[in-house]
């Protein structure tokens, strides 16, 4: 009872907030995973960033640096300061519980020092890492948090004496807002906060205002698109889709993004996707979800009730590069009015 009260106080207090606050302190940013067909060096992602206005780049995985090599990474680092770009460094999982976790790239502790190192040369002030994805819920998202939180107090030490902090993303249907907030308090706020992604939170049932409120004191940088939801006779479908032309209320979450998170970056990591079917009427189904508070489970279904399906056309292999880049440019110039 006391945690919905609190809710409702945080609720209330953000929309008698000023509409004006941080008005002018958000830099617009691109995540690269909103083109990452487009196999471009780590140069030619700057230079088109640049293009765009973008004034940090988000290179979320490693990939798209190219090499981890002291002196290249010192290259990139100089071509960014020439464009009056900000670089932020990222990784993948570092639970090694976690599906997606790649063992064959060392231990936890050993990639996460690895990326401290190339942060510090890029000049990133963090470096953004994640759990896992949805199918890490099952058959316990609980055990891969407490695994997680052991990887980040092994290295809390060297986090601490690089400066930066880890950003640990709310990624792919892994973790509501609330599982993310206990997990980095638990790990440690002093050098973990989050990477708050906008559209993730559909793929776990969760209202991504929800998600805002719950993560906002932790808040990082962000990875920000639009999402589409609708009522199907399964339960409810879900695709990601560009800036506007979703039902989530994405104007008023950039709106709340700036309040409540000042002088964060808001980088667009655009992905339009084919509808995902979540099949909550399916007992079955909630293996993974029992413990999603039923408060919150009913606003993501109001989202659904409100929504109209979204028609996603499939894109041939050989044009993917450049849909990306008209999504991401679309979404862009969309971004730059709710900032303007």
């Amino acid at each position: 009872m006391m945690e919905g009260m609190r809710r409702r106080d945080f609720t209330a207090a953000v929309a008698a907030a000023p509409l004006a606050m941080a008005s002018t302190d958000t830099p617009l940013g691109i995540d690269l995973f909103s083109i990452r067909s487009s196999g471009y060096t780590a140069f030619e992602h700057l230079d088109y960033s640049a293009k765009l206005g973008a004034k940090v780049v988000h290179f979320s995985e490693i990939r798209f640096l190219g090499s981890l090599e002291d002196e290249h990474l010192k290259k990139v680092k100089a071509h960014a300061d020439r464009l009056g770009i900000r670089i932020e460094a990222g990784m993948r999982s570092i639970c090694p519980g976690s599906k997606f976790f790649d063992a064959k790239a060392g231990t936890a502790e050993e990639q996460i020092t690895r990326m401290l190192h190339a942060a510090q040369l890029l000049g990133s002030p963090i470096v953004r890492c994640f759990l896992g994805m949805m199918q890490d819920r099952v058959p316990s998202i609980e055990a891969r948090i407490e695994e997680t939180v052991k990887v980040l107090r092994s290295v809390r030490s060297r986090v601490l004496d690089s400066g930066l902090k880890l950003a640990i993303e709310n990624h792919g249907g892994d973790m509501q807002g609330w599982e993310l907030r206990t997990l980095i308090e638990q790990a440690g706020k002093d050098f973990v906060g989050a990477v708050l992604d906008s559209g993730n939170p559909l793929w776990t049932i969760e209202d991504p205002h929800v998600t805002l409120e719950a993560l906002a004191p932790y808040v990082l940088t962000s990875h920000i698109r639009d999402t589409a939801l609708w009522r199907v006779p399964e339960g409810v479908a879900v695709a990601w889709c560009r800036m506007g032309e979703g039902n989530v209320g994405i104007d008023e979450w950039v709106r709340k993004y700036r309040q409540l998170c000042p002088g964060k970056a808001l980088s667009l990591e655009v992905i339009v996707t084919a509808p995902r079917t979540f099949a909550v009427l399916d007992p079955k189904w909630w293996e993974g979800y029992r413990n999603v508070p039923a408060w919150n489970f009913a606003r993501f279904l109001a989202l659904a009730d409100n929504g109209q399906p979204l028609t996603v056309p499939a894109v041939p292999k050989e044009q993917a590069a450049q849909k990306e880049r008209d999504d991401l440019e679309r979404s862009i110039a969309y971004t730059k009015k709710l900032l303007a």
